[in-house]
């Protein structure tokens, strides 16, 4: 008897590890989240100590409350819905023509002669200057904001794609090809897979900067989307809007950054750099 309850009031195997572990993922996940933390009830605090007037730093519970009180009237959705519409056409328009540019680049040289100066001349200059050309071309809708995000957000994808597809091993190609691999299984089975993770590394630069182009084109050319509302409440002094704003516009920044990095670990689970750390 003894013996049955001596057995029955033993942990399960592997309690003492599992509970550890989860302790651990805890501990660290509450790491990631401090700073943040902090930052916001110093923000609440700052705001409410007298130093800014209402208007100059609103309390981060006002901003709280005005973005419940969109999300509950429905702006909040067609804003956020259509800034991520005009950001994610933009961004996967930049994924197709920047990937088939780069590879080109890449495998042509007369593609590489005709595209590169432009490459050279466009990546390192501020693109938001062909904005007033965009405008006076295409009008102020979803077709100007989408444009000058693609002409914005394309160059870093470009640009990785023709790295990431010089620098495969030349062994790994001479190795194929000896084999008897056609150009389309050259193409499909050795160079993109291997030169697949510095290509998610620029669509990983261009998805943010898709975001940020088109909320910049937003504020400059008003209608509905979060840069435009932002830009609406300023002109009516509205400092809560702005604000709330701007935390709308950071959260779905770090969203869509992590689903980023999470489809990146997905699509490379094959890749040694799945099992090195990850924030994600």
């Amino acid at each position: 008897m003894a013996r049955l309850v001596s057995i029955a009031g033993e942990a399960p195997d592997g309690w003492p590890e599992k509970a550890a572990r989860a302790a651990a993922m805890v501990f660290w996940a509450g790491t990631h989240v401090f700073s943040i933390v902090a930052l916001l009830v110093g923000w609440e605090l700052l705001a409410r100590s007298g130093v800014f007037t209402h208007f100059q730093l609103p309390a981060f519970s006002d901003i709280v409350q005005r973005i419940w009180k969109d999300g509950a009237s429905g702006d909040l959705w067609v804003n956020t819905g259509l800034t991520l519409y005009r950001a994610l056409v933009s961004f996967i328009i930049c994924v197709v023509g920047g990937v088939l540019i780069g590879m080109a680049m890449s495998r042509s040289t007369i593609a590489n002669w005709f595209f590169d100066p432009i490459v050279s001349i466009g990546f390192p200059m501020p693109k938001i200057a062909f904005l007033p050309v965009v405008i006076l071309w295409l009008g102020v809708f979803d077709v100007s904001k989408i444009t000058i995000t693609v002409i914005d957000a394309i160059f870093p994808v470009i640009a990785a794609t023709v790295l990431a597809i010089q620098g495969v091993d030349r062994h790994l190609i001479w190795s194929a090809r000896n084999m008897g691999a056609s150009n389309r299984e050259l193409l499909t089975q050795i160079v993109l897979p291997a030169a697949s993770p510095q290509i998610m590394t620029g669509l990983q630069v261009a998805l943010p900067l898709s975001l940020i182009v088109t909320v910049v084109a937003e504020m400059l050319m008003g209608g509905y989307g979060l840069g435009g509302a932002m830009m609406t409440a300023s002109r009516f002094a509205n400092s809560t809007g702005v604000f709330a704003g701007i935390v709308e516009i950071a959260i779905v920044g770090y969203i869509l950054v992590k689903a980023m990095a999470i489809t990146r670990r997905r699509l490379l689970i094959w890749h040694q750099e799945a099992n090195a750390p990850s924030t994600a």
